[in-house]
């Protein structure tokens, strides 16, 4: 199955630039093109969120299984100079990557939001993610009531417990979005300590400052403090050959380096549940500068999605390691001590 939440203005052929509520979309048959209006039937929130409900409820049972074979309900958030063609086709390729065929992961759910489409919309994209974490937000709230629920019933039957792991993949600027909106849940339900929203939260060259986590294990005011506190697992994938998010450096922030060109700034304390990883040697040498921003979801790109889909699955960081996956990760897992 496809599904697609989206705040975006709807249009003859399709989504537009400009926002819109929220709307609740899926697939109306499996080989339809994605990029098309015409392939999608709109649903209302109840029905979207019944229908997600009863697609988790065909996993397996996660009682007795390991980690890498439980299920996931996953959102995909792109990032910034997307129009919708784009980020259906970027959302086709995760799906068709790591979602279908036998070892499917379980389910994904493109979250897309109104992205100019356009390298000089970069300023304004800037502001409608910072916008669409609001409406980002409520989807994220309805998750944790639901989460929340299935805690409380499986404590009564465990045969009640949740089938779907929840995870999170955010590219480029919806990490932005994503940072916000987390924060805005964490706040709202009152800052818990004890409650996973988030199995596996991957931030795909992040535009966000890399000092997001510099809070480390206090709890303060921190940017990033909801995304650590709701998520079991946060990786970052990073690689310095990437331009734009070297101009994203000089366009806002000034002097902080970007998290998805630069890595974690380790010279803050870090929360244990967040590494990174350079995917310098992963990626294709041949692409570089401003394709190498997306180059991570390229259909090409076997050994990123191999990465991708190991985390997801659960594996330890030092099994990552002893894999050769994550090059000298060693380096980038805890600061020596």
């Amino acid at each position: 199955m496809r599904w697609l939440i989206t705040n975006r203005n709807i249009e003859a052929e399709g989504f537009g630039t400009d926002f819109a509520d929220l709307t609740y979309w899926t697939l109306k048959a499996p080989d339809l093109p994605l990029t098309v209006l015409a392939s999608w039937q709109q649903q209302d929130v109840a029905t979207f969120q019944r229908m997600l409900v009863q697609a988790a409820d065909q996993f397996p049972s996660p009682v007795g299984l390991p980690t890498a074979q439980q299920k996931h309900v996953c959102l995909f958030i792109h990032g910034f100079n997307i129009k919708w063609t784009d980020a259906m086709n970027m959302y086709g390729n995760v799906a068709s990557k790591l979602f279908d065929g036998p070892n499917s992961l379980g389910e994904l759910i493109s979250f897309d939001w109104p992205s100019k489409g356009s390298l000089f919309g970069y300023l304004p994209d800037r502001a409608e993610a910072r916008q669409t974490g609001d409406d980002l937000t409520e989807v994220l709230s309805s998750f944790y009531d639901w989460m929340l629920g299935k805690q409380v019933q499986a404590a009564n039957d465990p045969a009640n417990a949740c089938k779907a792991k929840t995870s999170i993949i955010a590219h480029s600027m919806g990490n932005y979005a994503l940072e916000y909106a987390m924060n805005a849940v964490w706040t709202r339900k009152n800052r818990p300590l004890l409650v996973s929203l988030m199995q596996e939260v991957l931030m795909v060259a992040g535009d966000v400052d890399n000092d997001l986590f510099g809070a480390g294990e206090t709890v303060t005011e921190g940017n990033g403090e909801g995304l650590a506190n709701l998520s079991y697992r946060i990786t970052a994938l990073f690689t310095g050959r990437d331009d734009v998010l070297g101009a994203s450096a000089g366009l806002k922030h000034f002097g902080k380096r970007r998290l998805g060109r630069a890595g974690l700034d380790r010279t803050y304390p870090l929360p244990d549940n967040v590494w990174d990883i350079d995917c310098t040697k992963i990626l294709s040498p041949s692409v570089n500068g401003i394709d190498i921003h997306g180059e991570y979801f390229a259909p090409s790109e076997i050994l990123c999605y191999d990465l991708m889909r190991k985390i997801l699955e659960g594996l330890d960081r030092s099994l990552l390691i002893q894999s050769e996956l994550v090059p000298a990760a060693l380096t980038r897992v805890q600061p020596s001590t």
